[in-house]
């Protein structure tokens, strides 16, 4: 799915993580961005409904991934809400879930040591370079250490999904799993629909149409794991953050949150040009400028087309 409240030429592949690497070039503009956007910028007065960052909250936090400065428009929401006194559990899809051992074990070795944890929890196939610009995720990290805050593995991994998109959720989860992550109840048709467009259009047009159920139907399992987490953790209160489709009400983790959902909270942070159309999709939103980048659908056009 393209990261509508991104940039039109900002697919799924790289929102989800499907192994393309991070030219060289586009990692050092998002550094250079960041360092812009952490050192030449004031902070931005208070969002009136910060207020609802309290308590057993259940917040969702969006995120377009390469751009630096939503990165920080988020990280100061999170500091404000810290500051005045939320202890929640960061959820975070950047992590895959079956490394929760690795952040627990890297949190006792060298407790506040980001880099550590981060060296430590990410997957070889996820290290700098591989998909994530952990550049712009070590500040959160570092947030959750400084005042003890649970740190959890929110997603599945490539591996996981892969194995959805071949041979269904058998693949991954048991019978039980799947009752409890809700994945064995019909989705409704225009649900279904709006997956498959949002990776069609993610995609570049290049997927042929019969892998767009296949893939939609991994898309919406990392989306229940991600509800589960938030489930677990919501006596407490939890905030996840992930990319803005992720966090959409309409078609991301809040469909699959049950009787919860009705104490969700979800802002989009969005790339300007893009409010008009996701702005229903979210309770509030944030707004930045476009981050520079290529566009990612020429090489990738040109790649399923060779083959």
């Amino acid at each position: 799915m393209r990261e509508r409240s991104g940039s039109c030429s900002r697919p799924w592949h790289e929102r989800h993580r499907v192994m393309l690497p991070i030219p060289s070039r586009r990692r050092v503009v998002a550094l250079i961005a960041l360092a812009c956007a952490a050192c030449t910028t004031p902070p931005q007065p208070r969002h009136a409904w910060e207020d609802r960052l309290q308590g057993n909250a259940i917040v969702l936090l969006g995120e377009v991934h390469d751009n630096a400065r939503l990165h920080r428009l988020r990280l100061e929401v999170l500091e404000r809400a810290v500051a005045a006194g939320w202890r929640p559990a960061i959820a975070m899809e950047q992590f895959d879930r079956d490394r929760q051992g690795e952040i627990d074990r890297a949190r006792r070795e060298a407790p506040g040591d980001a880099r550590h944890l981060i060296a430590a929890a990410v997957t070889p196939s996820r290290q700098p370079g591989a998909g994530w610009n952990w550049d712009l995720y070590r500040p959160v990290v570092q947030l959750a250490l400084r005042h003890g805050l649970p740190l959890i593995a929110a997603n599945l991994s490539n591996a996981e999904t892969t194995r959805i998109v071949r041979a269904g959720m058998p693949a991954v989860f048991d019978d039980a799993t799947i009752a409890t992550l809700g994945l064995d109840r019909p989705v409704d048709a225009a649900w279904q629909r709006a997956q498959e467009r949002e990776i069609d259009e993610g995609h570049c047009g290049a997927l042929p149409p019969t892998v767009l159920p296949k893939m939609a139907q991994a898309q919406m399992a990392r989306d229940a794991v991600m509800a589960l987490v938030l489930r677990r953790h919501a006596a407490t209160g939890v905030v996840l953050l992930a990319g803005d489709g992720h966090v959409r009400r309409d078609i991301g983790v809040p469909r699959w949150l049950g009787p919860e959902s009705a104490r969700i909270f979800s802002v989009g942070f969005l790339e300007e040009g893009h409010e008009v159309a996701m702005a229903p999709a979210f309770d509030a939103v944030v707004l930045a400028a476009p981050a520079p980048r290529d566009d990612p659908c020429e090489d990738f056009v040109k790649q399923h087309r060779s083959r």
